[in-house]
């Protein structure tokens, strides 16, 4: 057999040398479109002959490029988290290593110059070998990178034949270990270029920005044949030659905010390329903080992988448009390319509309963290043989884009552990392009870094971060103690980004608030980015032909990691998740909250450079929900930075509950949202301030009586054996009973605070309930009810009181722990807990960060199925929960009860909504009953209960039973980030204690 070409530590051979994505009017043919296919399950080395010209291919299938043949029936996707999907054996690979043949007919045209030719894969998954009219062109690794191969001496006028033979596994896979779904195949555009003789090969724009003075200087570094001249009418600039610095006295720069762009054209006599020029200067200062044009920027922003649940990483333009119109809309401003370059569209769609960028190298190596006996043990990045492969991936990542002003750092790629082979790449780097900072996680010392990142650091930690307080030689990842004086250690002089944070796995994140805040107080903290983007479901559809959104094991691998792939901002089909929501409120430009003095409002710019000229500003005033008034508001264009405060523009004079809510919208239509666009907002309670208490019974005190064998107390009936509520006035329902349980949200099943083993634990998701005690007095019903679970002596014991006038019933709730309450475990411990606050406040935080937990205290009722409407006043219109919701405004809502679940793609706990003042449950033609709290309560609904809820793997396993499940809580424990991260903070966490609260039932009539 002949060398296993796809096995050696090499990026490859026959490329040619990296260059940037250019736009050129030379002659350019597409290949995309319908290649002929042929798929073997096992390797394929040499050729059969398929490279031939004349080969019969007529037997073949089609197969569209580009695609990955994964998701058009051959072989199978398989998502990994961190294994290796092959032996951990570099540089080689299994002989079951699925190959696919592609053949593609295309002519070249009579008009086609007589001049070398380029031809240009921009991505290929994982291996590519090619050949042009049976002519070997050479051989590609590096998946999501382009490569060039001259095509000059293969191509042919008229007909010409392309082959290219595609391995799933070589040994580029050992340096693409990412977190997402393994798919194959030629997944982004084939093109073949003409290069005219005296044309342009390569250009390297420098635009930079003078923040004092306001300048702005252009030098172009081009690669070309002949003389190339440069006009950039915009400046003035025409026909001049490209090899002089232009300057320029006052220039417009580009931001994220701002991103205007110069049209530039270079031409020689035989080609003209097309640019736009961004002008900024990206540095960091002496007190390191990170600056674009003199200013600190705070990244707000998202880790993006590539992805389509129908298409996979072969992402069409309209989709990444989309993308970066709902990051805009959503105030996301900056976006780390995980963990590779994406297409170059997508770069240039972010000059466009502006989003700052993280450009990451396609590198990660992670599986060789624990596949052998020591950690990172032969890991490819300290072993010089992967040197050269290293140094091509980053030198075709910055060649490529290197001309995008919303590229503001280069990183080394993601998880690769340390190494000789990353240092080399960043002084690789550094001598190329001095002019944007580096960055990688996996530089645990700033050792070759410009910045200090870190992932999924608790807010604790990120304050001590903040505050310079490092020690030398302490890390984090491996927790390791450091020694010595912080000013000592060069970290604490570094810009500090949180490279991941928030993992936005199934419900959640939660913490974002307490996250934000960090970056405002320490100038140092400058944001990160949430994990991640979108959910990476792939959609499929099950035996019975019903879709559902699939991940790790739906498709038969031998090895996976579950829904671990799900986690992202927008579900699959870029649905907005009310994660998003709330990191669009948290990250708001603009801050609206009450002034410093009554009857005034406290407008802060919160923007990196923009004043707020381009805003227009509305105001509502409610009563108990309702709105009652509105109108606009004055606000002066603050400059970015600056505060004032403006008068409350009503006087409050009313009676109920005020709230004003205020309102900073697009005054006129930005690329990427209409005008009238909400930007901000804020609300504000106005006098009265104290929620009305309205469980009061107004009329006189029904009469307790036993009738037809129940108990009857107003309009209430109760069993009279458990002394449960099972009818009100005309309607039938039934309950309470205690609930402290909720489906695990992926949060709380996360190993960093082990929520839901806890609670499985205890047999809080199988609680059995005994009637204590029933005393039935003159004018009311007292039932004690002993709940706990078999074999567990963890319980309540709960005391319902009722009691009734005419037209409502209502029940008072004491509930008290009882039996052997352990104590909860949790990996972060101490970590979780901001050390600088006072002694006592501390150790009360660390008491209830380890104190035993439920997911809930409240009340679970079941109604009839009919009774789908639900209106409430409290905090809406989406879900919230008590550390995820900054995104919900308090007022009058309307809903279906199938309208209060969010489809994450894992069933879980979903669809709470907070301070709710009262509900109503009913049918669309009226009728059902009214809770109103004291003052308030938890309010969800569903119609599956939460066992059922907690079994399901997708959507379609939910099957609605007969009844509505109502729930009422107390209290709920907040989210967190304990998929990856930090658990529940512990002022969010509910812990195992006493409740009392109260809830008015009334009856509702039907409607007329």
């Amino acid at each position: 057999m002949s060398a296993r070409y796809f096995e050696d530590f090499s990026p490859g051979y026959g490329g040619a040398a990296a260059r940037a994505a250019l736009r050129s009017d030379a002659p350019r043919l597409d290949l995309t479109g319908s290649w002929a296919f042929r798929f073997s399950p096992t390797v394929q080395v040499e050729p059969d002959g398929f490279e031939l010209p004349d080969f019969d291919d007529t037997g073949w299938d089609r197969l569209v490029v580009p695609s990955h043949w994964q998701l058009h029936g051959y072989g199978r996707p398989a998502y990994l988290n961190i294994s290796y999907p092959i032996p951990v054996d570099p540089p080689f690979v299994p002989d079951d290593n699925p190959t696919g043949d592609y053949r593609r007919v295309f002519e070249v045209p009579a008009s086609w110059p007589d001049a070398p030719s380029v031809l240009r894969f921009e991505g290929v998954d994982s291996c590519a070998r090619v050949w042009l009219n049976g002519i070997e062109l050479g051989v590609s690794r590096g998946s999501r990178l382009p490569v060039e191969f001259d095509a000059a001496a293969a191509l042919r006028p008229g007909r010409n034949v392309l082959a290219v033979r595609v391995h799933q596994y070589s040994s580029g896979t050992y340096l693409e270990d990412q977190d997402t779904w393994r798919l194959s195949g030629i997944f982004r555009e084939v093109t073949l270029t003409a290069c005219p003789s005296g044309g342009i090969r390569d250009v390297f724009v420098r635009a930079a920005y003078d923040a004092g003075t306001g300048a702005g200087r252009v030098s172009l570094d081009v690669d070309a044949g002949a003389p190339v001249r440069v006009s950039i009418p915009e400046l003035g600039v025409v026909d001049v030659p490209a090899e002089e610095e232009l300057t320029f006295g006052a220039v417009r720069p580009w931001s994220a905010e701002d991103p205007f762009l110069y049209e530039a054209v270079l031409a020689t006599a035989s080609e003209r390329v097309s640019l736009r020029i961004g002008f900024r200067t990206v540095e960091i200062t002496e007190a390191g903080v990170l600056t674009v044009n003199g200013r600190r920027v705070v990244l707000r922003g998202v880790n993006r992988h590539e992805f389509d649940p129908d298409r996979g990483r072969a992402v069409t333009r309209e989709t990444m448009r989309r993308d970066v119109e709902m990051m805009k809309r959503h105030n996301i401003n900056a976006v780390r390319t995980s963990h590779y370059p994406p297409h170059p569209w997508f770069l240039d769609l972010c000059d466009e509309f502006g989003l700052w960028v993280v450009l990451e190298c396609d590198l990660e190596t992670h599986g060789f963290e624990t596949a052998g006996a020591g950690r990172w043990e032969g890991n490819p990045s300290d072993d010089p043989r992967w040197r050269t492969a290293y140094l091509d991936r980053i030198e075709r990542t910055v060649e490529r884009d290197k001309n995008h002003p919303s590229v503001i750092m280069w990183s080394l790629g993601n998880e690769a552990g340390d190494g000789g082979n990353l240092a080399a790449m960043a002084a690789w780097v550094r001598e190329r392009d001095p002019s944007r900072p580096i960055h990688y996680e996996g530089d645990r010392f700033g050792r070759y870094t410009d910045v200090y990142a870190e992932m999924y650091r608790t807010q604790a930690n990120v304050k001590r971060i903040g505050q310079g307080r490092l020690r030398p030689g302490e890390c984090f990842y491996p927790a390791t103690d450091g020694e010595g004086d912080p000013a000592d250690e060069p970290r604490n002089r570094m810009p500090f980004l949180l490279s991941e944070f928030a993992h936005a796995m199934g419900n959640g994140p939660g913490g974002l608030a307490e996250y934000l805040r960090l970056c405002e107080e320490y100038p140092r903290v400058q944001g990160g980015f949430v994990w991640e983007w979108i959910d990476q479901g792939l959609r499929t559809t099950d035996a019975e032909g019903r879709e559902f959104f699939g991940y790790g094991g739906d498709f038969g691998e031998e090895l996976h990691d579950g829904n671990f792939v799900c986690d992202g901002l927008v579900l699959p089909d870029r649905t907005p998740s009310p994660g998003l929501l709330e990191y669009q409120k948290v990250i708001e430009p603009v801050r609206i909250s009450p002034g410093s003095s009554s009857g005034t409002i406290a407008v802060e710019n919160r923007y990196d450079f923009r004043d707020l000229s381009h805003l227009q500003w509305t105001w509502s005033l409610s009563e108990d929900g309702t709105p009652v008034d509105a109108g606009t508001l004055t606000v002066p264009p603050l400059a970015a930075g600056e505060r004032v405060e403006v008068p409350v523009p009503v006087a409050p004079g009313r009676g109920g509950e005020l709230r004003l809510t205020v309102q900073a919208e697009l005054a006129e239509p930005e690329p990427w949202a209409s005008k009238g666009h909400p930007v901000a907002w804020g609300q504000m309670p106005l006098a009265p301030s104290e929620v009305p208490v309205r469980t009061r019974l107004t009329g006189d005190r029904a009469t307790a009586a036993t009738t037809d064998g129940d108990i009857t107390l107003g309009p209430g009936r109760f069993d009279r054996h458990t002394g449960t509520l099972i009818g009100l006035g005309e309607q039938s329902l039934r309950g309470p009973w205690l609930t402290l349980w909720r489906a695990p949200t992926d949060n709380d099943l996360g190993g960093a605070q082990r929520d839901a083993a806890y609670w499985r634990e205890r047999g809080l998701d199988r609680l059995h309930h005994r009637t204590v005690s029933l005393d039935l007095g003159e004018d009311a019903l007292t039932v004690v009810v002993r709940s706990a679970a078999a074999a567990s002596s963890s319980g309540y014991l709960t005391t319902y009181r009722w009691d009734a006038d005419q037209y409502r019933v209502r029940l008072q709730v004491r509930a008290e722990p009882v039996g052997h309450w352990p104590e909860r475990g949790d990996r972060f411990g101490e970590a979780m807990v901001d050390h600088d606050l006072p002694p006592e406040q501390y150790a009360e935080l660390v008491r209830r960060d380890k104190a035993p937990s439920v997911a809930r205290i409240g009340l679970h009722w079941i109604l009839p199925e009919s009774w789908s409407r639900v209106g409430w006043l409290g905090a809406g219109p989406g879900e919230a929960y008590p550390d995820s919701r900054c995104a919900s405004r308090i007022g009058r809502f309307e809903s279906t009860v199938d309208d209060l679940q969010t489809p994450y793609v894992r069933p879980q706990d979903n669809g709470n909504r907070a301070d709710v003042r009262w509900a109503e449950l009913g049918e669309p033609a009226g009728g059902g009953i009214r809770v109103d709290g004291d003052p308030l309560f938890h309010l969800a609904a569903r119609r599956w209960g939460d066992r059922q809820l907690a079994a399901a793997r997708h959507q379609t396993d939910l099957t609605p039973e007969p009844v509505i499940h109502l729930y009422t809580d107390h209290a709920v424990q907040g989210i967190g980030t304990a998929a990856v991260g930090p658990g529940v903070l512990p002022q969010h966490r509910l812990e195992v204690g006493p409740a009392e609260f109260t809830l008015t039932l009334q009856p509702l009539p039907g409607r007329e």
